[in-house]
Formats: structure tokens, sequence, C-alpha cells
């Protein structure tokens, strides 16, 4: 898909998901703006892309941070087109008995509001602009329990909810509103799983999990109108058919 011209700010980008997602909107074409807490891992990652790539240490928990954000990727380069809500993490992971309530609550910020942060950052530019496609990284624990995953579950739950909603609201404004659910993906964070030893997906082997670049394409697709039939819901790759429309293998 050419994404020439168009402008792209993807969350959580300095590793996995999101760092392939910068690689692959950039290799199509798009502006990046790469957001992340890892202000080093994402000047890195701009650096290796070049002029195309600019790298916004950013905090999606707190509103502030991302509206300037958005501000700056806005200034670089003249808007915004699409918004990867991609930011989240899973640790510390727990049982709901022994968790700690600040750290438990940290994930809800980051995960879900995270997600609201850059929707609401990202909906006055879109808005002006006449339209755009807001992805969000949703997760199988949406939808199904996971021992010691209580917080990223119910975050999850919450982001798909979300994306619901800001379909119901701005589909009439041209937004584009789904989700993505990859399934399991080799990155840092599934170290962090398989670390705890706590749930079935913590003893998946590392050969069931699927490559960070399988999603990164995946978003790029979404970006088409051959993904329109999945505006306001989600779109995983847990399936076969999605795998092969997406040109996966």
């Amino acid at each position: 898909m050419d994404m020439q011209g168009k402008t792209v700010l993807i969350t959580g980008a300095s590793r996995g998901i999101g760092a392939e997602a910068g690689r692959i909107f950039a290799a199509a074409g798009a502006n990046v703006a790469l957001a992340a807490r890892g202000g080093d891992q994402i000047a890195s990652l701009a650096a290796e892309i070049g002029d195309k790539a600019i790298a916004l240490p950013c905090d999606v928990s707190d509103f502030g941070q991302v509206e300037q954000a958005v501000a700056a990727c806005v200034a670089r380069f003249g808007g915004l087109d699409v918004l990867i809500g991609n930011a989240g993490v899973v640790e510390p992971i727990s049982h709901m008995f022994r968790a700690d309530p600040a750290a438990w609550s940290h994930v809800i910020d980051i995960n879900l509001k995270g997600v609201f942060h850059g929707m609401r950052a990202a909906l006055p530019v879109m808005r002006k602009a006449g339209g755009g496609t807001i992805v969000t990284i949703s997760s199988g624990a949406a939808h199904n329990p996971v021992e010691a995953w209580s917080h990223y579950c119910a975050s999850k739950a919450g982001a798909v909810m979300l994306t619901q909603c800001l379909h119901l609201e701005e589909r009439h404004h041209g937004i584009r509103a789904m989700g993505l659910s990859p399934g399991t993906v080799a990155t840092q964070m599934q170290r962090e799983i398989k670390a705890s030893g706590i749930n079935p997906v913590s003893q998946l082997d590392w050969s069931a999990h699927i490559p960070p670049d399988w999603p990164a394409r995946a978003l790029l697709w979404m970006c088409s109108a051959d993904a329109d039939e999945f505006l306001g819901g989600e779109i995983s790759l847990r399936n076969e058919d999605i795998r092969r429309r997406v040109g996966l293998t």
C-alpha cells in the first residue's frame, strides 16, 4: 500500500510491534512519528529510518504529553492521518489477591487511559482534516480471562469498548476506527510473560509466537479500503483468511 504523503503516529514505538510498524509504514512512504517512554530507543529508530521519522518521548498515561506529541507531529509533518494506539504493558503479573493497587492502576493508566488520551488528542486534528484512521492494538485477553492478568484483561477489554465508542461517535466525521488482535507475538512482553511462569501463555514454546512484522504489516493493510468491512470491530491475526488478505505466510 502506498502511504506517500501520509503521516502516522505510533505509540509504544520503542520496540516490538510499534518499532516494526515504524519501519513498515516508512517503507510504504509515510512520515512516522515515534512516541514512547524510551527516548534513546526511538531516537535510534528515527535515525535508522531517516528524514521521514521523528522521535517523540512520551508517556501515554499523561494526557498533556500525548497532546504535545500530536502537536509536535503536526508541526513537523503538517498533519496526522493515522494513529496506532500500541503502547501497552503486562507487568507486574500478579494474582489479584497479591496485586499492588498502585502498580495495578498504573497498567490501567497506560493500556486504557493511554488509548483514550491518544484518541482525544488526535480527533481535533483528524476532524479538521476531514478524517483519519485510528487503530488500537487489542488482545485475546480482552475477551477471555487469563490467570494473573486481571489488569491486562480489564484494560484491553476497555480499549475494545473505547474503539467501538469511537466508531459510533466519529464515523460520520470520516474517522476509521478498529482494533487489531495480533495473537502472541515474539516481543519483550512475551519474554516477561514466559519468565513469570504463570498461566498457559507463559508455557508456550517460543516458536508459537508470530514475528512482530506480521502485525505491523496488518496495520498497514488496515489503512486501506480493503479493511473497511471491519470498521468499528476487531481483526484477529489468528484468522487464516485475514493472514492471506494481508499477505502473510
